[in-house]
């Protein structure tokens, strides 16, 4: 295994946690459709348990993304979770009023009521994919920050990377590409909660509801994912020479969606399965939209990542310094480091089979009013 093997195989480890981290806002974009007037409380504490359930798996696949990303990728980690960190903070933020809100919200004399709790989960459900879109919208627009690997030397100041501003990541609201790529997680969450709640309630009443969202929806995914797109390949990007220099390309990220034709599939089959899923929910008769989506977001997502680090690119690129941008090659961990990891990765495979146990073992059954109205074994 040479060194730069290792460093492929853990920025593919890292987009396959990316995508499917995204899939798994299915929770957080059920969460914003607990303001549907539309339906009345038994219907909504459906939703909620159905999204309740699977909380937790997207919380832990947040915390085992950023750990491999500190892991593998430890200059990222200190430049962005410690330069940008705003967008973090709300973030995290926002998952503890999940957890909180999940756990209290029917318990009697809570804090904030159950309005209240309801309120936190349907802002989760809106600001988490909006912040991580935006925050991913980063590695082709760049952000502000210089890296001095010498100043760990320095024992008055012994910071490598320093954030150009007092924003420390909240900027990215400035940027329209950035923005447009958090617009489009936050659609795709909320129609990928949709399609969820579709698959796994039964209630014809919800059914129609989450048909409806699912259509009304569509449009504005596509227009914002299109348009991303489209800035995508025409914007410059940053290459990276064999010596390491860092400089702008015209027509960049079309040459690397060209030039990996592994990767241009990749895309073209996820938005394939995206768009069969939501022409599933929105047109159709069939509840199982859900898992062409899903797989689907998770290919799409990857190919970003991709696009973003593959075929030398810089990943989290410095519009402050070009030379400061973070690759592959200057930003990773050791090569003992990512070799001892790569033995310990092996055992994802067991993880990821326990997980669809359990998770078929939740599933098993719908859920249905007469038992939200008679276990207590809910949220």
């Amino acid at each position: 295994m040479s060194y730069e093997f290792l460093r492929q195989y853990w920025w593919c480890l890292i987009a396959l946690l990316g995508g499917l981290l995204v899939a798994l806002m299915f929770v957080q974009g059920g969460n914003a459709h607990l303001g549907n007037r539309s339906l009345n409380d038994t219907q909504r504490r459906m939703i909620l348990n159905a999204t309740g359930r699977k909380w937790e798996l997207t919380f832990t696949t947040l915390v085992t993304f950023g750990g491999a990303f500190f892991a593998s990728f430890p200059l990222f980690y200190s430049t962005s979770f410690g330069g940008a960190y705003w967008v973090w903070v709300l973030l995290l933020i926002s998952f503890v009023f999940q957890a909180v809100a999940y756990e209290f919200q029917h318990k009697k004399g809570n804090l904030l009521g159950e309005k209240g709790f309801r309120i936190a989960l349907m802002v989760n459900g809106i600001l988490a994919p909006f912040l991580v879109g935006t925050a991913v919208g980063t590695f082709f627009t760049g952000s502000d920050f210089t890296v001095d690997k010498l100043a760990i030397t320095d024992p008055s100041g012994p910071v490598i990377s320093t954030w150009g501003n007092g924003w420390h990541g909240l900027e990215a609201l400035g940027d329209y590409h950035a923005v447009l790529l958090g617009c489009t997680l936050m659609v795709l969450a909320t129609i990928l909660g949709s399609l969820y709640i579709l698959h796994c309630v039964d209630d014809t009443e919800i059914h129609g509801s989450m048909r409806r969202s699912v259509k009304g929806l569509a449009g504005p995914f596509l227009l914002f994912f299109l348009f991303w797109t489209a800035i995508l390949l025409v914007r410059p990007g940053y290459a990276v020479s064999d010596a390491g220099a860092v400089s702008m390309e015209r027509f960049k990220y079309l040459h690397n969606l060209l030039q990996m034709p592994v990767v241009l599939v990749m895309l073209l089959a996820g938005v394939a399965l995206v768009l069969v899923g939501i022409w599933k929910g929105a047109f159709t008769k069939s509840r199982n939209g859900f898992w062409f989506t899903a797989p689907g977001t998770v290919l799409v997502v990857m190919s970003v990542f991709f696009l973003a680090g593959f075929n030398g690119t810089a990943y989290y690129p410095s519009k402050t310094d070009l030379q400061s941008s973070l690759t592959l090659a200057n930003s990773s961990s050791s090569y003992f480091t990512l070799k001892v990891m790569s033995y310990v990765s092996l055992l994802i495979p067991f993880v990821v089979a326990y997980i669809a146990f359990a998770w078929r073992a939740m599933d098993r059954k719908d859920i249905t009013p007469e038992e939200i109205d008679g276990t207590m074994d809910k949220y």
